[in-house]
């Protein structure tokens, strides 16, 4: 957790703090134990929200200052709408609006978890807590001059008073574990590429290792020998080396087949020798989203102690147009012995994927595999920002997916897979070509995948629209918004945890 952000619980029938915060139903009811902060203050809270046409609304906010005859500096209703139909990620979303709606100068608040029908249960709590984390974070490390107001919100304590503390408390555990991860992957994705290419990224996966995960950092020497002569192929016109990750946490059953979780890792893509346009190109310092998914997940599994072994692997790039580099028209021997046509250097994800996955089933002979990417600009055509694409040769794995990402909101539409589609992508010259063309890009793109994973139950989410350049919304105000640790968590727990 950020040193800025202090989190902490306790009774509901303890003394409050800076801004008090109170949730409030339709009816306008107020909690009991927020009611006795106004009992020398008359019909205040009637009187504020008919002035200010406050319904108690999920989503609606009433924000009282210097309240008179009230001990705390300022009250903040939060609207909740009928608490009995609430959804876990309504709560969650619930702790990420309060935090948005605190004021910067606010280094002290207290937020009573109850409503008029009882207190909030220990593990609504925590998912309270857990939204507050989400929305604090910030990139900020490399401004050397702060707004007004900037200094404050960097330094908070919340309480969260609840009927349960010592339940809240264990309840957050592994929540904040989860939020840690989040965080981590954003400060991947947003770092910059001159700060985060692929080795010092690769020694960032590293430091999972004071959490018992153990990691293993491949360089070109060990890839080469390997045969991932596709992975090193899209590396080979920049100055920095290629790296593959393997991370393992052995939290299962020994000897139990693990779920492997693999991210494309092009810490910057300029397209190589298909050059991107320059408009927007500093934008693929994100094309590792992938990756840093990856790792977050990882961060979040080994620090809450997860019952499941997983292996998480990133296969680490740059993509830059060096005389060296590989060109349109080039034929490469993938490390499963096929070749593929190069068409379009800009297409160059799949290749590092294509190794990194045939890699991972062949030496781990996972149950399942799962791979993130940020691979095509036509699932975002598609589908925007909203949803990332899912391919999967398994329904039962597309359907935890499915599961996983409506209960965070990370959420995910499955897109087809079918043979049909594979004549796109055949070559005149070699086994298959790395692009289809224009119509269907997402779905070749995804074919081409499926012809590195053999009969290994797997999935490929398509997260270009939602790694980065993120939606802003209540959990996330970041350019990075370290989408799908919480969605490959959740699938992991419910899915294959023991």
């Amino acid at each position: 957790m950020p040193d800025s952000l202090k989190i902490q619980f306790a009774s509901l029938s303890a003394e409050t703090d800076g801004v008090v915060v109170a949730l409030v139903g339709a009816d306008l009811a107020v909690p009991p134990h927020a009611a006795r902060l106004l009992d020398k203050a008359g019909d205040l809270v009637d009187r504020a929200a008919k002035a200010d046409g406050f319904k108690g609304k999920p989503g609606g906010f009433l924000d009282i200052l210097a309240p008179e005859k009230v001990a705390a500096p300022r009250l903040l209703f939060a609207g909740v709408g009928k608490a009995e139909s609430w959804s876990e990620l309504d709560v969650v979303k619930l702790g990420g609006a309060i935090c948005g709606r605190l004021p910067d100068a606010a280094t002290e608040a207290t937020i009573i978890a109850e409503t008029a029908a009882g207190p909030l249960s220990a593990d609504q709590a925590a998912d309270l807590a857990l939204g507050l984390r989400l929305r604090f974070y910030a990139f900020d490390r490399y401004k050397t001059k702060k707004k007004e107001g900037d200094e404050g919100v960097r330094k908070r304590t919340v309480t969260i008073l609840v009927a349960d503390e010592k339940a809240a408390r264990k309840a957050f555990k592994a929540r904040e574990a989860i939020a840690d991860g989040v965080d981590l992957a954003r400060d991947l994705v947003n770092e910059p590429p001159n700060v985060l290419y692929p080795t010092a990224f690769a020694k960032r996966a590293g430091d999972l290792s004071k959490l018992g995960v153990d990691v293993e950092i491949l360089g070109e020497k060990e890839l080469k020998k390997l045969g991932m002569g596709a992975l090193l192929a899209v590396g080979q016109g920049s100055a920095r080396e290629s790296h593959v990750v393997v991370m393992r946490w052995d939290g299962g059953k020994d000897g139990e087949a693990p779920v492997c979780l693999i991210g494309k890792g092009v810490c910057f893509d300029t397209g190589g020798i298909s050059l991107k346009p320059g408009e927007g190109m500093q934008d693929m310092k994100g094309d590792m989203g992938g990756a840093a998914a990856v790792v977050g997940a990882m961060h979040a599994l080994a620090a809450r102690k997860a019952r499941v072994n997983v292996v998480g692997l990133i296969g680490l790039v740059e993509n830059m147009p060096d005389g060296n580099a590989y060109r349109p028209g080039d034929i490469l021997t993938s490390m499963s012995g096929q070749t593929i046509e190069m068409i379009n250097t800009d297409a160059e994800g799949r290749l590092v994927l294509a190794d990194v996955l045939w890699y991972a089933k062949d030496r781990f002979k996972p149950k399942v595999m799962v791979n993130l990417a940020t691979l095509t600009g036509a699932i975002m055509v598609a589908l925007g920002q909203e949803h990332a694409g899912l391919f999967a040769n398994d329904d039962d794995l597309a359907g935890k997916l499915s599961a996983a990402g409506l209960a965070t909101g990370e959420k995910v539409w499955r897109m087809p897979l079918n043979a049909d589609y594979d004549k796109l992508i055949d070559s005149q010259f070699a086994d298959m070509k790395n692009t289809g063309g224009r119509y269907g890009g997402a779905i070749t793109a995804a074919q081409f995948l499926q012809r590195f994973v053999g009969d290994t139950p797997w999935a490929h989410l398509d997260v270009a629209g939602t790694a980065m350049n993120s939606i802003k919304g209540d959990l996330n105000r970041s350019w990075g918004g370290g989408w799908g640790v919480r969605l490959l968590d959740r699938m992991i727990a419910e899915g294959y945890e023991r």
